[in-house]
C-alpha cells in the first residue's frame, strides 16, 4: 500500500490520525510513521483499513455473494461460501479465486483488486 492510498482511506473514513490509531489498535506514532513512509504498512493493517472503509459505505446494501456473481465452481472449498460471507471474500484467507489460493494476503489482495465483487464495495 502506498502512503497516498493510506491517507486517502483515512480521509474517506473521516478520521484523524489519533482516531485511526485507536480503531486499528496501534499508537499515534505508528500512524505518523505509516503516513511519513518511515515504516511499511503491514498487510493486517491494510486489511483492517479496507474492512472499515467497505463496511462504512455498505450501510445496508445487499450485494449478491461472490460465488453467484463470479459463477464459482469451487464453492465447497471456499471459506467465504462455508461461512456465508460472499461479500467478505476479500477479507478471508484461503479463498480459491481463479483456482488458486495465494500464499500471502498481499498476493490475495492483488487478485481482489481486479475483481468486480471487491471493486463494487469500494467508494
Amino acid at each position: 500500500m502506498k502512503i497516498a492510498e493510506f491517507r486517502k482511506i483515512r480521509g474517506n473514513l473521516g478520521k484523524t490520525q489519533k482516531q485511526l490509531a485507536s480503531l486499528l489498535g496501534v499508537s499515534l506514532k505508528t500512524i505518523h510513521s505509516y503516513e511519513q513512509g518511515w515504516r511499511p504498512i503491514p498487510s493486517h493493517i491494510l486489511r483492517d483499513l479496507l474492512y472499515l472503509l467497505i463496511n462504512q459505505n455498505r450501510k445496508g446494501n445487499s450485494e449478491l455473494p461472490c460465488w453467484e456473481l463470479r459463477g464459482c465452481t469451487n464453492k465447497e472449498k471456499c471459506p467465504a461460501w462455508e461461512f456465508l460471507s460472499g461479500t467478505m471474500c476479500w477479507y478471508m484467507y484461503g479463498t480459491p479465486c481463479d483456482d488458486a489460493v495465494p500464499d500471502t494476503y498481499l498476493e490475495k489482495l492483488n487478485t481482489c483488486r481486479s475483481c468486480n465483487v471487491f471493486r463494487s464495495l469500494l467508494p
